[in-house]
């Protein structure tokens, strides 16, 4: 099991535990498109940091929908440094999930794929280098789509090949330089299709309020992200009280 090693945080007399600067890049699936209620599964972690007794973790969500892998790495080194604890500084930690837009092959199913694969496994690794140079990187998978729903907006055929060859190249991308992923295609389709459906809204791609509830879930179980809130508990519950 691959561990997340986090920079150690300042200690003094009156400084412990201070909460991690983190941003999510990616595409519709951080950005939360598909759940008016909790706003996605990003939005569900940085309400959860938020409302920490001690004042948990900030996490900025920086998904744009129907970004590419090109994209996100386009504004990896920008987009960040003018918000708020982040100005003019880099993230204590990244969380990336992109790649679901590049296995989408264009106007019918057998059509040409949106990213060569080739080209793509380029760009993901270029992502992920230029993301571990800033800081320690996280990667969350894409979910399965529904293929009877397809084509997308008329134009995008997704379909589980494709999804399953672009996210095994991402997958092996990450292990080889030691970043966790989280394979939420393999996971979601072991619990079965009738569950994986029902998690996903009427156009076959996003997930449902349900779906992104689940996704969180699975999150905040994922070994990197509950070491992260075991260590700060941990942290804060050992600091000294001062009169």
């Amino acid at each position: 099991m691959l561990t997340l090693s986090l920079p150690s945080t300042a200690r003094s007399a009156d400084r412990y535990a201070q909460p991690l600067k983190v941003v999510a890049l990616g595409d519709s699936l951080v950005y939360g498109f598909g759940d008016p209620e909790g706003g996605g599964w990003v939005e569900r972690l940085r309400r959860q940091w938020m409302a920490a007794s001690d004042g948990g973790h900030v996490l900025y969500n920086l998904g744009i929908r129907g970004d590419r892998t090109f994209q996100v790495r386009e504004r990896l080194g920008q987009e960040f440094r003018y918000r708020g604890e982040l100005r003019n500084r880099v993230p204590d930690l990244i969380i990336l999930s992109v790649g679901i837009n590049d296995s989408a092959r264009l106007g019918r199913s057998d059509g040409r794929s949106f990213t060569d694969f080739d080209d793509f496994q380029g760009e993901i690794n270029n992502l992920l280098d230029e993301a571990k140079q800033m800081c320690p990187v996280l990667f969350v998978g894409l979910v399965p789509v529904d293929e009877t729903r397809m084509p997308f907006l008329d134009c995008f055929y997704f379909n589980h090949i494709d999804q399953f060859r672009y996210k095994e190249a991402t997958k092996s991308a990450c292990a080889v330089r030691q970043i966790p992923y989280l394979d939420i295609f393999d996971l979601w389709m072991s619990r079965g299709e009738s569950w994986w459906r029902s998690r996903l809204s009427s156009d076959g791609l996003h997930p449902n309020v349900e779906g992104y509830r689940s996704l969180w879930e699975d999150v905040t179980n994922w070994h990197p992200i509950a070491q992260i809130d075991r260590d700060y508990e941990r942290d804060w519950s050992s600091a000294p009280v001062f009169s």
